[in-house]
């Protein structure tokens, strides 16, 4: 897979996490299973709702810290924009 970002919620509005990775498949596993130690194991952020894929590792990392500065709001609203049921992506990706 292409460089990617990411944002993971506990439940629909509720706690969110933005990462980005080269391997989204692995690393959404990863956070699925609790065997990253860290914030989403503490708070179980595990619903992947909103992800983009860049075509470098650069600009990917760019585009997490961008994210990661805006209002809350916003990422809800783009979250909203493109999975306005906040359905897991998760299970569209393995199946």
């Amino acid at each position: 897979m292409h460089p990617t970002v990411y944002i993971l919620a506990s439940a629909r509005n509720g706690t969110l996490y933005i990462g980005v990775t080269s391997a989204l498949l692995q690393r959404i596993h990863q956070h699925r299973e609790g065997l990253v130690p860290g914030f989403t194991r503490k708070y179980r952020v595990h619903r992947l709702v909103w992800f983009e894929q860049h075509a470098d590792m650069h600009s990917a990392i760019r585009r997490e810290k961008q994210l990661k500065e805006w209002r809350r709001r916003w990422k809800l609203d783009l979250v909203e924009g493109s999975n306005p049921d906040w359905r897991d992506l998760w299970i569209d990706l393995v199946e």
